[in-house]
This record gives structure tokens, C-alpha cells and sequence, in this order.
């Protein structure tokens, strides 16, 4: 097997009144407040057709979780039997890759407004993709 490494550069970042980790919500539906997503300039055209009111994944760097986990308890509660990283949405993972199911509020040239977004300011944007309806497949 190859552990070919690879770069991942941040296209934007995220600005959002979460500062704190601890009091995140742990999914973005359990009470997360409305943030914005800011682009760089350089993939300005690549927001072109997102709409207010469309549903993306939007995929984050996890800059502050520890990449050396590889079990934990869900939802943090010790209480939970211990699960590999991949079987939870832990944050802390050889690869914190943040994916976050957000709606468009509104649309601000660079700046897109989306609610459900659980990841704290300043967390570096990798990707943003659309939600597919099956028809649209």
C-alpha cells in the first residue's frame, strides 16, 4: 500500500460566532447559529450557481482535532463503548476532515451565508459540493 502523501490548500475559511470548541454543538442541526462561508478570491467562479435556499456538503479542515485518535467514545460520553474514529463523527482522526450537510441563506459575492454549520471560526474550507437529488444522478 502506498502512503503517498498529497497537499489539500484551503480555499476559504469559516467565520462564525462559535469560538470555542466546548461549546460547539456536536452536529450542526443541535443548535449552531448562522455563519458565513468566505471564499478566496481565485475560486470566486466556482460559487456562480449557488442559490439561497440550496442544500451542499461542505467539507472542512479540522485544524484543532488531534490526528493520532483512533477510538473514542461517541458524542464524547464515556459512557458510549468505545468506536473506531471511523464508525463516529469524531473530530479527532488521522485525517480531520470536517463534512457539514448546510442550506444557503443568502449569497454575498465570496461570501455565502448557510445555517447548520457546526465548525468554529476560522476553520479552513477544502471543498463544497452539492447534494444530489436521485433524479439528478
Amino acid at each position: 500500500m502506498s502512503h503517498e502523501s498529497f497537499e489539500i490548500r484551503p480555499i476559504g475559511a469559516v467565520e462564525s460566532p462559535l469560538t470555542d470548541l466546548d461549546e460547539a454543538p456536536l452536529q450542526g442541526d443541535e443548535g449552531a447559529p448562522e455563519a458565513w462561508l468566505v471564499f478566496d478570491d481565485d475560486v470566486g467562479e466556482a460559487l456562480r450557481d449557488l442559490q439561497p435556499g440550496g442544500e451542499v456538503f461542505v467539507l472542512t479542515w479540522l485544524d484543532r482535532a488531534r490526528r493520532d485518535v483512533l477510538s473514542a467514545h461517541p458524542r464524547g460520553d464515556p459512557s458510549n463503548p468505545r468506536r473506531g474514529v471511523f464508525s463516529t463523527r469524531s473530530p479527532d482522526r488521522p485525517n480531520p476532515i470536517g463534512l457539514h450537510r448546510v442550506t444557503i441563506v443568502a449569497v454575498d459575492g465570496r461570501r455565502i451565508r448557510v445555517h447548520d454549520l457546526e465548525a468554529i471560526d476560522g476553520t479552513p474550507i477544502v471543498d463544497v459540493k452539492p447534494i444530489l437529488d436521485p433524479c439528478e444522478r
